[in-house]
């Protein structure tokens, strides 16, 4: 593939997550990725700052779908009804993707370090639902524990969703593991 192909950063995306499959994490390097993908190193870092970024790069772009939609939830809507909504549309681009995210998931759980990262970008995640739901005038600690457990539902979710070896969809996942948050709150 010549460097003038188009879709460089999902060919970057693509060879990243096959050679940490297939070597692992540690023993890739970004010359390996770059060459895979059939770029230079220096397109490589017009990208991503670093090779763990890679495993990460919609995670901004996820952000904003899960605020924008918290943030037009009805008004009416209980703080976790309002996170429900927001969980539910970020359901649909993972939907598309799975093989992806399986491949993905297995790398990060190989790895101590993408671990933490994964765990960073959760609690950024949270962090930002939480500022959503005070904007929308929910107070704390109301705000920070919707948020939390938004980002658990999530979390969750997403795991079963992964190991999962049915066609189930994430949002059925999201529905059920909301559906017990609610079950264990309630004391039944």
């Amino acid at each position: 593939m010549g460097r003038w192909e188009p879709n460089a950063r999902g060919r970057l995306e693509q060879a990243a997550l096959e050679l940490y499959s297939e070597r692992g994490f540690e023993q890739t390097t970004v010359a390996e990725i770059a060459k895979r993908a059939g770029l230079t190193e220096r397109t490589f870092f017009r990208h991503f700052a670093d090779k763990r970024e890679v495993l990460f790069a919609g995670a901004g772009s996820l952000q904003e779908l899960f605020v924008t939609t918290l943030a037009g939830a009805a008004d009416s809507a209980a703080p976790i009804d309002a996170i429900a909504t927001a969980l539910q549309a970020a359901a649909a681009p993972f939907q598309a993707r799975r093989e992806y995210a399986r491949q993905r998931q297995a790398v990060i759980v190989a790895n101590a370090e993408l671990q933490e990262r994964e765990l960073i970008k959760l609690a950024r995640l949270s962090a930002a639902l939480a500022d959503t739901l005070r904007r929308r005038g929910v107070r704390d600690p109301a705000a920070s524990l919707a948020a939390e457990a938004g980002t658990a539902v999530f979390k969750v979710a997403f795991e079963r969703w992964i190991e999962a070896p049915d066609e189930q969809e994430l949002s059925q996942f999201i529905r059920e593991s909301l559906d017990e948050l609610k079950t264990l709150t309630a004391g039944t």
